[in-house]
């Protein structure tokens, strides 16, 4: 290999994984997707298939054109007009309008459920007592609220209206609300009196007081009352007079029917702002026709949704896992949704498993970082409980490690439920690569194939082709679900997506792909550290420590090295198993690790220094923050922490560093 080429590889590929699981027998005979020519079927005429998905949904205007692509800027299903409240409530009421729609359970143990006529009636309530407050088509409304019902029909509520959503997750604080606020120059603020979390009150209308204070474009602030707390009451909550309402004032004399507004399929359906883990946030840009398209079909196929299933995201709606596949795919698919307000450990570390015993979940669809969280506490907690009404199990937010993916699979599933490991972003709308768990054998790590109608390649920085190998992850079509743009910042937009190639989509990700064609994600692009001329992805060796029988979770970064340049240091979190071996002889544990890492992956990826650490900076998404950790790594003076789950842990991880290092 030329000096050139190599450094025209993002990654350089280590870890091989060889260990396969086809889908069986009798789950393809169910599969609502069983034929594999769909691949080719989407790739002959992409926009004629993504056409056939749309035409699922009902319209009030057909489209003129399915797409009009002016790279960057694309418009999907031109000229029709829709309306996704519509479309995830009122289309279902005349055959499953007493069909559960949602089932809620707050941390505290209180639990509501609405069938779909009901959540129909609620949405409708609140969307005409919206357009009292003087909401109007176009009109951003900020939410900021705890993992509760009224979430849902607030977001369902301003898509009935045809007002912009900016969902706010209720852990974020008071700054970063009010910066999400400007941003979108928001007219209402809907939030509640507290939330909870890990059995403590998270007092969200304190917060929203104090962010809307420099918010001037806010007219009016609805309140939702959090009633599991019996010390809260009206007279106790501090209510702003001629701002601040009650959400259930609003309510109460709202009609129960309220028109959908029809909107033209690119209208826009809602902002996000991404937390990120680099960088100001931003506000991402999805409209109607083409997110919600795909956000139905990824859901139906992915999740091989049937009519009987219990569907379990466990994602906030704050984060964009929770707009897709709590609230619009499920809904749009007249699903049975599963939603949890609290903590995975509260008031005990099997919370997650006692709700699925009780609802008889049978898709389970979470994170990797809670899944090794799940591997630290150890099996013994899971094995407690009845979990055989799980049927299908999913991966999101971040690359799955091959050995957390085998306890996911043993110990979880059964060794009987087929793994749809996914990769998608906020700015992708909807799932991008995924097995279609009815056709696709998977590989422990492996997000497997693209989505069909879903064109993904690896390239070089001159956008050229890698057939087997690593280098970047690249979108080479338009999908219907993309973004449309970043609120008011159309330069960064093109400038962050579409710069590095002409009319393809730059997804920051560092992939490989394997001699079956199958995608393996190896990690943000700025996460490459460059080791003594090769390039090597946090997924790869992060992977090779939670592969050693005593690691639950790692993260690694690129530390100052005189000679190698830039040389590894692993942050590590052990299982409860392993605290005595690794505190009888703390230098041989660590030598075992690092030769651990050596001899799955290759001595150049061997880590200069590993630290046992009790957790690790992420932000509320779940995602690590790297970046904070080269800083302490180094001993620089630590960035902004304000995105952080738990801003604590970076201070006592500084500590500890500098303690023995």
């Amino acid at each position: 290999m030329t000096d050139q080429k190599k450094n025209d590889i993002a990654f350089d590929a280590l870890l091989t994984e060889e260990r396969e699981f086809p889908p069986s027998s009798s789950f393809t005979a169910k599969a609502n997707i069983s034929d594999d020519s769909i691949y080719e079927i989407a790739r002959k005429d992409p926009e004629g298939y993504w056409a056939s998905w749309a035409e699922q949904l009902d319209w009030e205007t057909p489209w003129t054109k399915i797409l009009e692509w002016d790279p960057p800027h694309a418009k999907w299903f031109v000229g029709g007009r829709l309306n996704a409240s519509y479309n995830c409530l009122d289309r279902h009421l005349d055959k499953n309008g007493e069909k559960t729609a949602i089932i809620w359970e707050g941390e505290p143990g209180d639990t509501r459920r609405y069938t779909y006529r009901e959540l129909h009636a609620e949405v409708s309530r609140f969307a005409n007592g919206l357009k009292k407050l003087g909401v109007e088509l176009g009109d951003r409304v900020a939410i900021y609220l705890p993992l509760i019902p009224e979430a849902v029909i607030a977001m369902l509520a301003c898509a009935r209206i045809g007002a912009v959503h900016s969902v706010v997750f209720g852990g974020f604080s008071a700054e970063s609300l009010r910066d999400r606020i400007q941003d979108a120059e928001a007219k209402i603020l809907i939030t509640a009196t507290s939330g909870y979390r890990r059995g403590n009150p998270v007092p969200l209308k304190k917060v929203g007081d104090a962010a809307v204070e420099e918010c001037p474009s806010i007219t009016n602030v609805v309140v939702v009352m959090r009633r599991a707390a019996a010390e809260e009451a009206e007279e106790t909550i501090n209510m702003h007079p001629g701002r601040d309402v009650w959400y259930h004032d609003v309510i109460r004399s709202a009609e129960e029917h309220c028109p959908p507004t029809w909107v033209d399929s690119e209208q826009m359906l809602y902002t996000l702002y991404t937390s990120g883990t680099t960088g100001k946030p931003k506000g991402i840009i999805h409209t109607t026709g083409g997110y919600l398209t795909g956000c139905y079909a990824t859901t139906k196929w992915v999740f091989d949704l049937k009519p009987d299933d219990i569907f379990w995201c466990t994602a906030d709606i704050g984060w964009v896992t929770g707009h897709s596949y709590v609230v619009y795919g499920p809904l749009a698919n007249c699903a049975t949704v599963l939603i949890y307000e609290g903590a995975p450990d509260w008031p005990k570390k099997d919370r997650m498993w006692e709700l699925v015993e009780k609802y008889g979940v049978t898709i389970f669809y979470t994170a990797p970082t809670a899944i090794r969280a799940f591997m630290k506490w150890g099996h013994h907690l899971p094995d407690g409980h009845k979990l055989d009404s799980l049927r299908l199990l999913g991966s999101v937010g971040e690359p799955i490690n091959p050995e957390a993916w085998i306890w996911y699979h043993k110990y979880i599933g059964g060794e009987r439920c087929p793994i749809v490991d996914t990769w998608w972003q906020t700015e992708t709308g909807a799932i991008m690569i995924t097995p279609l768990p009815g056709i696709v054998a998977t590989r422990p790590g492996s997000a497997t194939r693209p989505f069909p109608g879903i064109e993904a390649e690896i390239l070089n920085d001159a956008g050229e082709r890698t057939p087997v190998g690593g280098g970047y992850l690249a979108l080479t079509r338009p999908w219907p679900s993309m973004l449309r743009g970043i609120y008011r910042d159309p330069e960064r937009y093109e400038a962050q997506y579409w710069s590095k190639w002409k009319g393809i989509y730059f997804t920051g990700d560092g992939a490989k792909r394997d001699e079956n064609g199958y995608f393996w994600l190896l990690g943000r692009v700025d996460d490459v550290i460059n080791v003594a001329g090769h390039r090597i992805g946090t997924m790869e060796v992060e992977s090779a420590l939670v592969d050693h029988q005593s690691v639950a979770e790692a993260a690694v970064v690129g530390i100052s090295h005189e000679i190698k340049g830039t040389a590894i240091a692993a942050f590590v979190i052990i299982k409860e198993s392993a605290r005595e071996a690794a505190q009888k002889d703390p230098v041989a544990f660590e030598n075992e690790l690092k030769n651990h890492v050596a001899t799955k992956i290759g001595a150049i990826a061997r880590p200069e220094k590993i630290l046992i650490t009790a957790d690790l900076p992420k932000t509320r998404s779940g995602k690590i923050m790297r970046r904070l950790l080269r800083d302490i790594a180094e001993g620089r003076r630590l960035g902004d922490v304000t995105t952080l789950a738990d801003p604590t842990v970076v201070a006592s991880l500084k500590e500890r560093y500098e303690d023995e290092g």
